[in-house]
């Protein structure tokens, strides 16, 4: 490579490169035959452990369900009262009075108002399934937060009837009763569904009640317990078991995996959370008000409205087995302990949200739960909250097409950074104009490095120019750049939404298909992003031309032109796959920032009399800041030891 740029041969090192990447990846890139071979292996593991699933489960219920299997076989009358007798000997040894729950018909009733479907199943009394009606899949399918088969809830609790000491219950496996039937609320209407678990006598029972209001994402959920305090012992707290595998709901299952994780809140302490690319246990160190389980753009919480969980709760993140990642993203678990305390009817209130991550509908929660949105670090979280979501949430609601909010947004937010974008121009411009008398200075002092410094200082001092007045304002600028970058993804109102040939903003724009995999980059083509780094490279061909001569020769003139080609290529992979509101943004702030450029270059600033003014400014007599004067000080003594050096 020359000093100058790059040279012939640097450009077919480039070029040989590039080829041999490319026919790697062709040429490592697995067969039909190979991809169909995995296939297949995929699906006989698949079976193999459903299989093992199933053997295992009648195992575990063999107590339970050993009327079920004799049944199949060909017993006599005697034979199959005397067996019905031994399971109920051992069904009530196990549960006691709750026995008579482990029978029943399976039934689900739904309560929905005009956000969501909540589908109640009485084998357990819980929320088995949640759809939410005004949003769908990316493949336009109703849109469920969780499924029965993929999702587990239930209370277990030590039982003490005086017989056989104590006995651990678990409610999943039991029936509960109820009189209600489902129903749909709107507008300020209220409902409620109670769902009991019967301790022999109808006295005595545990009860999940559930109350919806019209409009609302929020679900109100009680566990109340009645005459029980005979029978379970003051001491030991309900452990509630909920887990979940959150399904696939998005574009890509990778960007969702990135995303979701468990978050949670210590009471009066901030909201913390399992880090979404790790997959591990935590105990909870003190009492916490909710847990969420948060997806890429919904979630579910559970919050403890008027006392909190105990402290002696957990929460886990589980990896999928192989041949689960094509339709869920993460495994979610939690045991929360709710404190009893051992009176004849206590209640503890909780309530549950199942909604989308939406600031506005997370903050009408309360509990803090809407600092889940990731806006990035504090002082980038305060912008995005204060600055960049007012402005978008005003452009947003005119109604206007997404793209044209975009557009908008990045217009207004150049516009707030435009001192600063003038005041870097203005300090580049002045040094290009003292270029000439710089390079005097370098070629007249080539020999002693200390003196050309020296005399560039004093030549800086002379003509009033700072040569730090163009990075201070580019580094004031930074923390509005990065809570952009941190604002699009973060933001619900980007999903599903269009813009010219992008479908979903919130996803990346394929406009073709690559049909194999290239590392880094993905096996797709996502024009935005490739219009972006286009973009950027023009962007550094006129920032490196605006700042031609400020200082910048030799060495580092050339890795400037180096980063003027690697930077584009760099941010066409890191972007390729990212949101493509994101490329949209950056390419109109590209665009936007040249023609300013262009147009100070053009029609405000008049090089000529700037450098006028500068020589003006020679002619005066400037006093020394203290500042400037101790650095010159300094300067000499370093100069005068290096003498001493050399005479040595």
């Amino acid at each position: 490579m020359s000093a100058k740029g790059f040279d012939k041969n640097s450009i077919i090192g480039l070029v040989l490169i590039g080829a041999i990447l490319l026919i790697f990846s062709i040429m490592t890139r697995p067969t039909e035959e190979e991809i169909k071979a995995k296939k297949e292996k995929e699906e006989l593991v698949k079976t193999e452990k459903a299989a093992t699933l199933k053997e295992n489960k009648i195992v575990a219920n063999s107590t339970i369900d050993t009327t079920i299997i004799e049944k199949e076989k060909i017993l006599t009358p005697e034979e199959i009262q005397r067996q019905d007798s031994i399971n109920k000997q051992n069904s009530t040894a196990i549960y006691g009075n709750f026995s008579g729950a482990l029978t029943g018909e399976k039934k689900t009733f739904t309560i929905e108002n005009e956000r969501i479907k909540v589908t109640i199943s009485n084998k357990g009394g819980r929320v088995s399934a949640v759809e939410l009606k005004n949003f769908h899949t990316y493949d336009s399918l109703p849109l469920f937060l969780f499924h029965e088969d993929s999702s587990e809830f239930y209370i277990d609790f030590i039982m003490n009837d005086g017989v056989s000491g104590n006995k651990e219950i678990k409610t999943d496996s039991l029936y509960f009763e109820t009189d209600n039937q489902s129903f749909d609320v709107s507008g300020t209407d209220s409902k409620s569904i109670s769902m009991k678990l019967f301790y022999g006598a109808t006295d005595k029972y545990i009860e999940y009640k559930y109350t919806l209001s019209g409009n609302s994402y929020l679900v109100d959920f009680e566990l109340n317990t009645v005459g029980l305090n005979t029978i379970i012992p003051k001491g030991f707290n309900y452990l509630l078991h909920w887990n979940m595998f959150t399904p696939n709901q998005e574009k890509t299952i990778v960007n969702q995996q990135t995303v979701s994780t468990i978050y949670y809140k210590y009471q009066n302490e901030k909201v913390d959370y399992i880090n979404p690319m790790k997959y591990e246990k935590e105990n909870m160190k003190a009492p916490i008000n909710w847990v969420m389980f948060k997806q890429q753009y919904f979630n579910t919480s559970l919050i403890a409205k008027q006392k909190t969980f105990n402290s002696d709760s957990d929460i886990e993140t589980i990896k999928l087995e192989e041949g689960q990642s094509k339709n869920y993203v993460q495994g979610m678990a939690t045991n929360l302990s709710i404190p009893y305390e051992g009176g004849a009817s206590e209640t503890f209130a909780m309530q549950y949200y199942f909604g989308p991550n939406k600031y506005e509908e997370l903050k009408e929660v309360g509990f803090d739960i809407e600092n889940t949105i990731d806006f990035g670090w504090p002082i980038i979280k305060q912008i995005n909250k204060y600055v960049i979501r007012n402005i978008f949430l005003f452009l947003n609601n005119t109604g206007m097409n997404i793209g044209l909010t975009i557009l908008l947004l990045t217009l207004i937010i150049k516009l707030i950074l435009f001192p600063i974008t003038w005041k870097t121009y203005v300090s580049s411009a002045k040094m290009r104009v003292l270029k000439p008398e710089i390079t005097e200075l370098t070629e007249k002092f080539k020999n002693d490095a200390m003196k050309k410094q020296q005399a560039t200082m004093a030549l800086y001092r002379q003509t009033g120019v700072n040569p730090l007045a163009g990075c201070i304002p580019m580094l004031i600028q930074m923390p509005i750049l990065f809570a952009l970058f941190r604002f699009f993804p973060a933001t619900f109102d980007l999903r599903q939404r269009s813009f010219l040939w992008a479908e979903d903003l919130s996803t990346y724009d394929s406009i073709y298909n690559l049909g194999f995999h290239i590392p880094m980059y993905g096996d797709h083509i996502s024009l935005f992003t490739l219009l972006m780094a286009i973009s950027m490279i023009f962007y550094t061909k006129a920032n490196s031309q605006m700042t031609a001569g400020a200082g910048m020769e030799g060495a580092m003139a050339t890795q400037m032109k180096i980063m003027t080609y690697l930077m584009p290529v760099m941010m066409l992979f890191f972007f390729n796959s990212y949101a493509a509101g994101l490329s949209l943004y950056y390419l109109i702030a590209n665009v936007i920032t040249i023609f300013m450029q262009m147009a100070i270059q053009k029609w405000f600033v008049d090089e000529d009399k700037l450098l006028a003014k500068i020589q003006a400014n020679k002619t005066k007599v400037k006093k020394k800041s203290g500042f400037a004067a101790k650095l010159e000080q300094k300067m000499k003594e370093a100069q005068e030891m290096q003498k001493n050096r050399k005479k040595k």
